[in-house]
């Protein structure tokens, strides 16, 4: 009997920290995590521990959400300035003593190799939202175009990498902050007419500017080649094309409702490459078919909604702009992982959120999810 006073006493010092979570969000998270085990099991028991480190990332990136849930806003807001220049020091770093691999400098070996890259992910969106909120009183077109160079800089560090995914992601994390900031549609509707000419000119001509002799200013030979490879996979079958003809395949042989858990011949016999990462959806649609992919595309549609009207409720301006960064940047990860696995994108290495194998990548969306988590809690807590 004198335990329990002793005993209700913690609980109620230990609540407020374990009850942190957003129950809609974190509901929609651990219905993807259990598809992601699943598949990964499926896609990966030729890999020898494959599935118990999915297990090992999917807790770190959870035990990342519960750590970033209990950070009030505000706090966060301090570290953006420090986050954003140790990330921009970092990529200096990479760029002057990287290690190469693959033909990429990405890397940089402190005692423990890293890749910086990753810390732009968040540092990013996280600096642009303090700018503008800094500025929230008088914004001005200045602004507009200083939170432009804040963004390019770690861009075009992160491009020259090169690393076209990673840095594809950076600019639609700061993209999105300037856009709920308040950046007029006259200067955005340009931009995007521009992208429809040229994406309709590459279609038209593909055949000219694709040809060996013809370089691209910018560009390396490689992403010139996934470019033209996306427009006609046929050209090179078993090499560059090989990846989307492959998905392709896949995604169209499991029919309405699939071949069933485990039966996927795509995968199992080796046809899909990086089938548990970056093509994990294709054995996803091989063994479930159309229904699985509605389920999970209604899945992702859920956290989107849930992450906005986080966004919309949030009490302040930076978070606002934080989360609703965010929340998109949940979007563009599973719209370039869908479009590329469809064929419809080039390959650039990004992986379906929440359900792709990996560490690195999982722990920056449990930190996104955390951040979202901790907008949600501290909204209700000024609300009591």
């Amino acid at each position: 009997m004198t335990d329990r006073p002793w005993l209700l006493e913690r609980w109620q010092q230990l609540r407020p920290y374990l009850q942190v979570f957003d129950t809609p969000l974190l509901i929609i998270l651990g219905i993807l995590a259990v598809l992601s085990l699943v598949t990964v099991f499926s896609a990966g028991y030729d890999f020898p521990g494959r599935f118990e480190g999915q297990i090992r990332n999917l807790c770190a990136a959870f035990l990342m959400m519960w750590l970033l849930a209990n950070v009030p806003p505000q706090s966060l807001m301090r570290f953006a300035v420090p986050i954003y220049s140790i990330g921009i020091a970092l990529l200096i770093a990479v760029a002057l003593f990287g290690t190469v691999k693959k033909g990429a400098r990405r890397w940089l070996d402190i005692g423990v190799v890293i890749q910086p890259s990753e810390v732009m992910k968040i540092g990013m969106p996280l600096m642009l939202a303090w700018y503008f909120h800094k500025h929230e009183a008088l914004l001005r077109g200045r602004d507009f175009l200083a939170a432009a160079v804040l963004l390019a800089i770690p861009v075009g560090l992160i491009a020259k990498q090169p690393d076209l995914g990673t840095a594809i992601l950076v600019l639609a994390a700061g993209i999105y902050v300037i856009y709920f900031a308040g950046l007029s549609w006259k200067l955005i509707a340009p931009v995007i007419l521009a992208g429809a000419v040229a994406a309709g000119s590459l279609v038209y001509f593909g055949d000219r500017i694709c040809a060996p002799e013809v370089a691209w200013p910018g560009m390396h030979d490689y992403q010139k080649q996934r470019i033209c490879t996306l427009l006609d996979p046929t050209t090179d079958p078993l090499g560059r094309g090989f990846h989307t003809i492959q998905a392709a395949i896949a995604v169209g042989s499991g029919g309405v409702t699939g071949k069933g858990y485990l039966q996927g011949t795509q995968a199992h016999l080796e046809f899909i490459p990086e089938r548990t990462t970056d093509f994990i959806l294709a054995v996803f649609a091989e063994e479930f078919g159309l229904v699985g992919n509605v389920v999970l595309i209604l899945l992702y549609l859920a956290l989107i909604a849930r992450g906005l009207m986080i966004a919309l409720n949030a009490p302040s301006y930076f978070a606002r702009l934080l989360a609703g960064a965010i929340t998109l940047m949940f979007f563009t990860y599973a719209f370039v992982n869908m479009g590329m696995v469809a064929g419809l994108l080039p390959v650039v290495g990004v992986p379906l959120p929440f359900m792709s194998y990996g560490g690195t990548a999982l722990g920056t969306l449990g930190i996104g999810a955390g951040i979202l988590m901790s907008v949600q809690r501290h909204r209700k807590l000024i609300q009591t």
